[in-house]
């Protein structure tokens, strides 16, 4: 007998007599889908919002907290002059950034390879993970999300969702974007010589403005 031999004997002298029928392994199937908050891990904390800042803050992202959008371009000076940055940034041309009062501020949509600042909107943000789901489109460049140094991330609350299958599940009859993005904290790496480089593979520095629920403006 060749060793081939006695490891598939092995296989088969362990599986269940009877075997089970395809209808009983479907079932089976289906039984682990039933209930899935009863298998899904806990989130951080209570509410949405709390468990998104204490998983993100956990991985290095900062993360801010605004009443309205109408607050967005004073939190950016802040953070600006909070890190020594000039004031500068590129900046989503979406139509609900641009009619913001950015005096004070120069933007450019155009992005270049060393952008030191950029800022944009996430499409989703999930609680379970604190990341971030950005889809690209007309109005988001991709690159907003990869080249700057410091990347500023504007969510609305109500764009929270509990775990990623929630994000599955809320897009699956929509067309799928050309790129979609999950963000889970400032890009690091500890590769070289184990000592930790931050902005290796994209932003080194991950901002998170969350503006309230009742402020985000009509779609």
């Amino acid at each position: 007998m060749t060793a081939r031999d006695r490891i598939l004997n092995a296989v088969r002298a362990g599986l269940p007599t009877p075997r089970a029928t395809p209808d009983a392994i479907a079932a089976e199937a289906r039984a682990l889908l039933d209930a899935p908050e009863a298998r899904r891990p806990a989130l951080a904390a209570p509410g949405l919002a709390d468990s998104f800042c204490a998983k993100a803050a956990a991985l290095g992202t900062t993360v801010a907290r605004l009443p309205d959008l109408a607050a967005l371009p004073e939190a950016v000076r802040g953070y600006l002059a909070d890190h020594g940055l000039s004031a500068t940034l590129a900046l989503q041309p979406a139509p609900s950034l641009a009619v913001l009062d950015w005096s004070g501020i120069e933007r450019h949509s155009a992005i270049a390879p060393d952008e030191p600042v950029a800022l944009g909107l996430a499409r989703w943000g999930i609680a379970e993970s604190g990341s971030l789901v950005i889809h690209s489109g007309p109005d988001t460049p991709i690159l907003l999300s990869f080249l700057p140094l410091h990347h500023i991330v504007v969510l609305h609350e109500d764009r929270l969702l509990p775990h990623l299958e929630d994000y599955a599940a809320r897009t699956a009859g929509e067309a799928p974007p050309r790129n979609a993005i999950l963000i889970t904290g400032p890009s690091g790496t500890t590769d070289i010589e184990g000592s930790y480089v931050r902005g290796a593979h994209g932003p080194g520095f991950l901002h998170v403005i969350l503006i309230a629920p009742e402020a985000r403006p009509a779609d």
